[in-house]
């Protein structure tokens, strides 16, 4: 009973060792041939691959680190369940925890759900998103914004929506500056602006707005507050 005991404990041993090479050949790969740095890394619903959470979205790679897959990957077992969003899901409830203190709130009265929404004040869905607040907020709906200036550092939005996250009073700085481009604050401070950014690429944001649900779910683009209502339901 002793010697399969320790043979069981020495095959563990020998796998959890090969895991470990395996996992250190593909972050190698990814970050030293590509450049594309891992920031977490776990076992893919796929033999043979890894699937890593990178600052461009969820991406595979095979343990020997000589394949690179992008694309979702389907359950055909299941109804064609995304298992690739279904992991990015996990990983948005996460990190989006991180984020709490840095997001402008408009909040519900009586809310039901929290709607995060990746944002950018020269968007005119955007706007149209904002113009709906009252409606949103009466339905029960929170929305928590984070920045998302599309056209990246160095752009007028993006160093207006600085102003908006160092502005004394942030909501109507945001209101200001989705009205007419200019939130009416020149106060500077740490607004993490490029924090935001960075994790709407690592959710996969390419516009906005992009509304994250409770479940983790990503919707791009903007949806009427009753449609959102709905959405939030069946989630």
């Amino acid at each position: 009973m002793m010697k399969k005991v320790l043979s069981l404990m020495v095959a563990g041993a020998l796998s959890l060792g090969t895991a470990m090479a395996d996992e250190a050949k593909a972050r190698a790969a990814l970050e030293q041939k590509l450049g594309i740095p891992a920031t977490e890394l776990s076992a893919a619903p796929i033999a043979g691959f890894f699937q890593v959470v990178t600052p461009q979205g969820m991406l595979y790679i095979s343990e020997d680190g000589s394949r690179l897959l992008h694309g979702n990957i389907y359950d055909v077992e299941n109804g064609m369940m995304n298992l690739t969003e279904l992991a990015m899901g996990g990983v948005r409830k996460a990190k989006l925890a991180e984020f709490e203190d840095d997001m402008i709130v408009f909040p519900a009265k009586n809310e039901k759900h929290v709607v995060t929404v990746f944002t950018d004040i020269s968007c005119g869905y955007c706007r149209k998103l904002h113009d709906d607040m009252a409606e949103y907020n009466a339905k029960g709906i929170t929305i928590r914004y984070l920045a998302f200036p599309r056209g990246g550092q160095g752009t007028a939005a993006w160093e207006e929506m600085e102003h908006v996250w160092c502005a004394e009073d942030q909501q109507t700085a945001l209101t200001q500056a989705k009205a007419s481009g200019k939130s009416g604050s020149t106060k500077s401070c740490e607004a993490h602006i490029a924090e935001q950014y960075a994790l709407g690429g690592t959710f996969g944001v390419n516009g906005t707005p992009a509304l994250v649900l409770e479940s983790g779910a990503m919707i791009p683009g903007y949806l009427p507050p009753e449609r959102l209502l709905m959405a939030l339901e069946t989630q």
